[in-house]
C-alpha cells in the first residue's frame, strides 16, 4: 500500500492550497480516509476524514469551514482543499486510509503516507 501526498508549499495567510493524495496498492473505494497534520516538534493531530465514497465529512474543530476534503475513487485519489490559511496551519500534513467503510471513531487509519510540508507565512 502507497499514499502519498504532495501539493504542499509556501503561501501567504489567507491563501489557498489544494493537497492531493494518491493511492495505490488498495482498493481505495472500500477505505475511509483523512488527512492528519504534524507540526514541527508536536504530535500528529487528525485535520479530516471522509467516508468510502465521500458521503459523509468530519473536520477538526480548527479547520472547520476553511478547509474541504474530498476524494475521487475513479482515480484513487484523496484531496484537501485549504482556504484561508493561517501560519498556525503550517505542518507536514499526512493522507491516510481505513479499511472501514465508515470514519473510524477514532479518526485512527491502518495505512498512512508520506507527508508534505505546507508553510504559511508573509
Amino acid at each position: 500500500v502507497q499514499l502519498q501526498a504532495s501539493g504542499g508549499g509556501l503561501v501567504q495567510p489567507g491563501g489557498s492550497l489544494r493537497l492531493s493524495c494518491a493511492a495505490s496498492g488498495l482498493v481505495f473505494r472500500n477505505y475511509a480516509a483523512g488527512w492528519f497534520r504534524q507540526p514541527l516538534g508536536q504530535e500528529r493531530e487528525f485535520v479530516a476524514a471522509i467516508d468510502h465514497v465521500g458521503g459523509g465529512t468530519v473536520y477538526a474543530d480548527s479547520v472547520k469551514g476553511r478547509f474541504t476534503i474530498s476524494r475521487d475513487n475513479a482515480k484513487d485519489a484523496l484531496f484537501l482543499q485549504m482556504d484561508s490559511l493561517k501560519p498556525s496551519d503550517t505542518a507536514v500534513y499526512y493522507c491516510g486510509a481505513a479499511y472501514t467503510m465508515v470514519i473510524p471513531g477514532n479518526y485512527g487509519m491502518d495505512y498512512y503516507g508520506k507527508g508534505t510540508q505546507v508553510t504559511v507565512s508573509s
